[in-house]
């Protein structure tokens, strides 16, 4: 009966029933792709470092991110570690901004990124066309096929400058993005440094590399002790610190998540806002219900029956239009990301909002007088 009650009450007007819903789809369209711009710059921002095989990160002082690690370390910095007991292996890695000349005139921004992938640290993933073998090849470097526009480029063969040196396109990747638009060129460590004019010796970070068994904590405390010039810090740590750098400090993560934020406000009021007009267009039903002995317990679950079946059908709406926009996103600079957790989490969040807005509409039955049913 209860169910009974609340879908009827609900579908009794249909236009009012049609802004319920609008509202509802509203909040979720908003906070969904809000949220998923959130995760999806979150994962542009640390796929180098998620993807990068080292228990702990060697970088100067006051490296604020992956792409800006700031002055160079020095082969001294890597002996220590390495004489360090618990340590296997310290990779080095170059990683800078550059500037790329087109080859048909004008130039833009790269991030160079130097490695080695015989040396176990880091390569580039997800490759489409052509290999690492291709990469080491004179002038070589492998760069994500959705840039060729910004680099004025149209493929594999394709030649332009880095820095000091000219570079040829022999392997392309297949969503790696970057958050800064300034796509990822991937290539040996010693053409980078090449490239960047940097000392042959020399590196962005140091990759440390565990030997099997040794604690993480003890290691990184003895590195602290050694390299006085450094700072040692744990993949996780790194991943924050330049999740901090590119969210927080520019601005962009507050601004999507007070977007996220006014999406669910927007969509409580509405809902707030219909509930309680409808519950106040049924007073007196309501009354005839308390008069013939209904509990307000039994009222009030009614009216969270009535706002629960407008969550479901809400959010129902709302995610297919989502799903939509996440799809039609995955070409473009930022995609949208939308996973099992934030869709559950979506939900739950929908239920939370349509119950918070019913609030409103149980205080009003809370006050009827059974005994208004009598003066009609």
């Amino acid at each position: 009966m209860i169910f009974t009650l609340a879908f009827r009450n609900l579908f009794h007007d249909r236009i009012r029933l049609a802004v319920t819903l609008i509202g509802i789809l509203f909040s979720i369209v908003l906070v969904a792709v809000q949220l998923g711009l959130y995760f999806g710059a979150s994962r542009m921002i640390t796929a180098n470092i998620d993807r990068a095989k080292g228990d702990l990160w060697i970088t100067a002082f006051g490296a604020k991110s992956y792409e800006d690690g700031g002055m160079l370390l020095t082969q001294r910095e890597r002996h220590q570690a390495l004489a360090t007991p618990g340590v296997d292996r310290v990779i080095p890695l170059v990683v800078s901004f550059a500037e790329w000349r087109k080859p048909g005139g004008g130039s833009s921004r790269v991030v160079v990124v130097g490695a080695d992938a015989e040396d176990g640290g880091l390569e580039p993933w997800n490759l489409v066309s052509g290999t690492w073998e291709n990469v080491k090849a004179p002038e070589g470097i492998a760069i994500d096929q959705s840039y060729f526009g910004e680099l004025g480029i149209d493929g594999l063969g394709a030649t332009a400058q880095i820095g000091q040196g000219r570079v040829r396109v022999r392997a392309l990747t297949n969503g790696i993005r970057s958050f800064t638009q300034s796509p990822y060129a991937f290539m040996p460590l010693s053409r980078a440094r090449s490239l960047l004019g940097a000392d042959s010796e020399r590196a962005t970070f140091y990759l440390v590399q565990l030997a099997p068994g040794a604690d993480a904590g003890a290691v990184r405390q003895a590195l602290l002790q050694r390299l006085e010039s450094a700072e040692v810090l744990t993949k996780a740590e790194f991943r924050d610190r330049s999740l901090k750098q590119w969210l927080f400090r520019t601005g962009a993560g507050i601004a999507l998540i007070g977007g996220a934020l006014l999406g669910i406000l927007v969509g409580t009021v509405i809902v707030a806002q219909t509930l309680y007009s409808s519950t106040k267009d049924h007073l007196n039903e309501f009354a005839t219900l308390r008069a013939l002995g209904s509990s307000s317990s039994y009222i009030h679950k009614v009216i969270l029956t009535q706002a629960g079946l407008s969550a479901v059908i809400g959010y129902m709406l709302g995610m297919a239009i989502a799903i939509l926009i996440v799809a039609a996103s995955q070409g473009s600079a930022l995609p949208i990301v939308m996973t099992p957790q934030l869709a559950f989490g979506l939900f739950a969040l929908t239920l939370s909002m349509c119950a918070i807005s019913a609030l409103s509409a149980i205080v009003k039955v809370t006050k009827i007088d059974p005994a208004t049913v009598f003066s009609r």
